[in-house]
């Protein structure tokens, strides 16, 4: 006899979980299978979908960098349209750059190569960082997006787009 517990995982497609289940009992999903300890089952969300605390700060922040674009395509037009905006977790090498006290970049810009787009990337954890309550974070990515662009469009910022810079503390 054994002392000790023994644990099994089976990876199975629904079609296999199916027929090895009941005949004839149809195939559930794991939130109608899923129990509490109480047998009570999943009660639903917390926050219902439409409003906005349903939403991580992930989402948000990258339907922050959308309404960005989006703000630059009325203005600009069609040759916003050919921009990539990536939104990344940290930028990279960010342990050397604190390490050496360096300034953390909150944004990156890389010019076109043949076969590939112009892309500006927006450091999620890094905006938000510098924002601290200071700034609205929607209008530091706004600012973030329009350095980088007039960077790769060899411009002012303020040309880009007029209302750089609005919501800088003084």
């Amino acid at each position: 006899m054994s002392m000790g517990s023994s644990f099994r995982v089976r990876l199975e497609d629904e079609s296999s979980a199916a027929a090895a289940s009941s005949p004839g009992a149809p195939a559930r999903s794991f939130r109608q299978r899923r129990r509490n300890r109480h047998g009570r089952g999943l009660r639903g969300d917390v926050i219902p979908p439409h409003l906005a605390g349903a939403r991580t700060r992930a989402e948000r922040f990258d339907e922050w960098v959308l309404e960005s674009a989006q703000r630059l395509e009325r203005l600009w037009g069609e040759q916003i349209q050919t921009y990539q905006f990536v939104v990344e977790e940290i930028p990279p090498g960010l342990e050397e750059l604190a390490r050496s006290g360096g300034p953390i970049p909150l944004g990156a810009g890389t010019a076109s190569a043949p076969n590939r787009p112009p892309v500006i990337t927006i450091y999620r954890h890094a905006v938000e960082t510098a924002a601290r309550s200071l700034v609205p974070v929607s209008e530091l990515v706004h600012d973030v997006i329009v350095e980088q662009l007039a960077i790769l469009m060899g411009m002012d910022p303020e040309t880009v787009d007029p209302a750089y810079g609005r919501f800088r503390p003084l």
